[in-house]
């Protein structure tokens, strides 16, 4: 909104020229989420835990550490969303059709992770909402997401996947590029989701993977002034608006961190992890870089395959576990790993994977 605003005075005052740069106003979009996240997790800290005693349920994993966390609050993921969607339509074309439809994915996953939050925290358990109705809501807020952007990209890019480093090569999906572009948002969301069970353990990568997303954006959208034949990367028009997005991102999972690093104050709950999860899903697809997310998101992958490996080891090998417990942050735990040493080296993982994915750019 306020981009927008300043936009129509540039003929007028020639200082507004500044805000037609994504980068100035990427910059300005950490600070603002930042601030706003970093201001409003006390208040809600105070909220949930003071006066509503909305505390997160702690499963019993014979741990002393997740005992300690009884009584902590959760649901910290609202100041993250409120802090990206404002400082997103203040700063970023709030016309721009990419924009609303990442931000209608992160809201709508947003209310559905909130529903189950508060199920949780009024039950007393950790269950939450009935996984298949969780699941359905996740896929029609999909398949309307996916129909947008595959209405407004190019025809001759909209079905074609990019393959990193294999120099042009591309796969044209045809009718099963919708059900491919399904499951990469709802895994994500997913993926992100099975991978927030530590503290501070999935707000890093999440913001490693947004600083990627950003930048392979702005190269989508400014491809014609750059030498396209040496980057593995389609051309998105009007994608650079989400390098605004994920500036935003970055900025209010920062302020989030600061209270959620061990010994967390909040939890981020599923109110978070869905709709981040969900937001890195469509813009992948809306920048064209859906399997590269799986590259620089390697993390998520890894837990993802943990849970779904131990569930059907259990179903199909007799009750034979492959893993102490699922995901596998948990099953380093039960070997006696710290939780500090479990995070710090799932953080260095994720910025391993970030840097054998960025380099499939070039390579």
């Amino acid at each position: 909104m306020l981009y927008n605003l300043l936009v129509s005075h540039i003929n007028s005052c020639y200082t507004f020229n500044i805000f037609y740069n994504v980068i100035v106003r990427s910059g300005i979009a950490i600070l603002l989420s930042f601030s706003i996240s970093f201001s409003l997790i006390p208040i809600l800290i105070k909220y949930f835990k003071y006066w509503k005693n909305l505390a997160q349920p702690i499963r019993n994993l014979g741990n002393k550490s997740h005992i300690a966390k009884a009584g902590t609050p959760t649901m910290g993921g609202i100041a993250i969303i409120f802090s990206i969607i404002i400082s997103t339509l203040m700063l970023a074309d709030y016309k721009n059709i990419y924009v609303l439809t990442t931000i209608f994915v992160m809201l709508s996953l947003a209310i559905l992770g909130l529903i189950d939050d508060y199920q949780k925290v009024t039950k007393k358990n950790t269950k939450g909402i009935n996984a298949t109705c969780k699941l359905i809501g996740q896929i029609m807020v999909s398949i309307i997401c996916c129909m947008i952007v595959n209405y407004n990209l190019n025809s001759e890019i909209a079905n074609h996947l990019i393959i990193p480093f294999f120099k042009k090569l591309t796969i044209d999906l045809s009718i099963f590029y919708i059900p491919f572009a399904l499951f990469i948002i709802i895994g994500s969301s997913n993926a992100v989701n099975l991978t927030d069970g530590l503290d501070g353990l999935v707000t890093v990568p999440i913001i490693i993977v947004a600083f990627c997303l950003g930048l392979m954006c702005y190269l989508a959208d400014n491809a014609q002034y750059i030498n396209i034949n040496h980057l593995q990367i389609f051309h998105v028009q009007q994608a650079s608006e989400l390098t605004v997005l994920c500036s935003a991102i970055i900025g209010a999972s920062l302020g989030f961190l600061w209270y959620n690093i061990q010994p967390a104050k909040i939890f981020m709950g599923d109110v978070g992890s869905l709709s981040l999860g969900g937001a890195i899903g469509i813009i992948s697809v809306i920048s064209k870089n859906e399997i590269r997310l799986g590259i620089i998101g390697g993390l998520f992958v890894i837990e993802a395959l943990s849970a779904i490996i131990q569930i059907y080891s259990i179903r199909y090998l007799g009750g034979k576990r492959i893993f102490k417990m699922a995901p596998i942050h948990h099953h380093f735990e039960q070997i006696g790993w710290s939780e500090s040493k479990i995070v710090s080296s799932f953080w260095l993982l994720s910025i391993i994977f970030s840097l054998i994915g960025l380099s499939s750019l070039i390579l």
